[in-house]
């Protein structure tokens, strides 16, 4: 395998093999040119030979000489997460605020050795997983006089895998695929599938709450952790595995979307389930948005749980290839690994069509599947590839990226118009005009997980500014109009405001001084969640 199929790139959603090539960009070029009417000619990414960093402020010494890193590719590359500005920075190649240095650690021994060495000497420490973060949540801080990003990616084993109890035991540092590839020879799967999952990490995935493959039901991680250990400045903090408890407070939900500011998670105790081995799935579209939504509605409310339950609004469905002719898509599916499904199917499409929607295909075991690929097969390849897509649309001026919230089903309707029309506005003042979508991500028997793409052509030079005018708008729209900061982007240093806002002033006061307590000197991760 050549080194570009399987190094990282600096800029590139992916690795360097997925780099978009010069005729890529330039025809991404071309089509957005004749969207929004204007002549746009692609950039030019910056290459590592163009980069030029600041010097590093650590010797590390013996201690961490072993497994720690100062060279301009690995510190240019934890430089940043994957946010529209991280993106464009990259792009650039600006990087004004690399960290110092970049520990790897292979044991847990050199995680706390690497804790031990920096607090010694008042380094700021950043936990680092995939480096997926599209909240700002793995950047050096501004102000910070010495930084070492932490990369967990050398304990990235599956220790021990329970299968009478159907868990495992896998390392803080272990990506998608691989603790796929490590669960599947014993029939077993965690099933979490972030679009992220190919570059993300198990304990990125708890530091951050992440949401993954399924619609309903089990949907953040929260539901598969039934145990967690992590090293602090303080010591080590490992809950007990149990299926379930009721003694005060867990200790693991205080872990769970911490973001690094309490420690370093190190491994968890998670639990997996058997593969699937029956599978329906079917499209259904409307006439309109609001008509999918509410057939979602009453199909979540039923409690049937389907595995995939997805609505596209008109735009996002014609604008990802899957449906025209103004239709809303819903997209459905269930799973099981014991028991055949198509009862469940017939009583989730009895009710979408009752609420006005006409079945465009229908596959799995019963109708014995599908032949060419309909809207459901076709969404899902589009998801899949959309962060890849996404790598050929820099370096020309083009605003394009995404938020998501989350929304009780008595306020969706006003909710909405409202989000829609604040940063339709932003687009008009900031961009001169552009687009903004809708899907559901997620759906629950109280409320919709919608999820926002908004787009529109910047001055060259000018689109982190713009962007930011524009994200303002959409923060202060949902936040104003009673949804959450983020169902599953996390808080990091973007979300920051909204976070403020939405939770208890004492619970603010409380999660500090549990810092306190694990990280006297507030060196972990400064600046996300709460102020050091």
């Amino acid at each position: 395998m050549s080194q570009k199929a399987h190094r990282r790139s600096l800029w590139a959603w992916g690795t360097e093999a997925d780099e978009p090539s010069t005729a890529r960009l330039k025809a991404a070029a071309a089509a957005m040119s004749k969207r929004f009417g204007a002549s746009l000619a692609p950039g030019t990414p910056a290459r590592l030979s163009d980069v030029s960093l600041r010097a590093s402020r650590i010797r590390p010494g013996r201690a961490l000489t072993a497994f720690a890193s100062a060279a301009t590719y690995d510190r240019a590359g934890h430089s940043y997460g994957h946010s529209f500005p991280d993106r464009v920075r990259k792009f650039r190649g600006d990087f004004p605020n690399p960290p110092d240095l970049v520990a790897y650690p292979r044991t847990e021994a050199e995680v706390s050795a690497t804790l031990d060495w920096c607090y010694s000497r008042d380094v700021v420490v950043i936990p680092y997983g995939g480096g997926s973060s599209v909240v700002g949540g793995v950047e050096p801080p501004a102000d910070a006089d010495r930084v070492v990003t932490l990369d967990l990616s050398g304990l990235g084993a599956v220790p021990d895998i329970d299968v009478t109890s159907r868990a495992a035991r896998i390392q803080a540092g272990a990506f998608g695929p691989a603790i796929e590839g490590a669960l599947r020879p014993h029939g077993l799967t965690l099933r979490h599938f972030p679009q992220s999952f190919e570059f993300s990490t198990l304990g990125g995935w708890v530091a951050t709450r992440s949401a993954g493959h399924y619609a309903t039901n089990h949907t953040h991680i929260d539901d598969f952790v039934e145990s967690v250990r992590m090293v602090t400045p303080t010591g080590v903090w490992e809950s007990r595995r149990l299926p379930g408890s009721g003694a005060g407070p867990s200790p693991d939900r205080l872990v769970m979307g911490s973001e690094g500011i309490l420690g370093v998670i190190t491994e968890a105790w998670v639990r997996v389930q058997a593969r699937p081995r029956f599978r329906e799935s079917a499209s259904v579209g409307y006439s309109s948005f609001e008509s999918a939504a509410e057939a979602t509605r009453r199909i979540v409310q039923a409690k049937l749980w389907p595995a995939n339950c997805r609505v596209l609004d008109p735009e996002e469905a014609e604008a990802n290839g899957v449906l025209g002719g103004g239709q809303a898509l819903l997209v459905l599916g269930f799973e099981s690994a014991e028991v055949p499904q198509a009862a469940r199917m017939r009583e989730a499409l009895d009710m979408a069509v009752d609420s006005g929607g006409k079945v465009i295909e229908r596959a799995g075991d019963e109708s014995g599947g599908a032949g060419s690929p309909g809207p459901s097969e076709r969404w899902r390849t589009a998801f899949i590839r959309m962060p890849y897509e996404w790598n050929a649309l820099l370096g020309f001026g083009l605003i394009n990226d995404t938020f998501e919230t989350a929304v009780t089903w008595d306020r969706w309707s006003e909710f909405d118009r409202s989000v829609r029309a604040a940063v339709e506005r932003a687009l008009v003042e900031v961009c001169a005009g552009g687009s903004v979508s809708c899907r559901f991500t997620h759906v629950y028997p109280d409320g919709p997980a919608p999820y926002y793409t908004f787009s529109g052509l910047a001055r060259a030079g000018g689109e982190i500014q713009m962007w930011r005018e524009i994200k303002a708008a959409a923060t202060e729209a949902v936040v104003a109009a009673g949804g959450t900061i983020t169902h599953h982007h996390a808080v990091g240093r973007d979300h920051r405001s909204g976070y403020d806002h939405e939770r208890p002033q004492l619970f603010a006061e409380a999660l500090r001084a549990a810092r306190r307590v694990v990280d006297p000197k507030g060196l972990l991760n400064p600046g996300v969640l709460v102020d050091p």
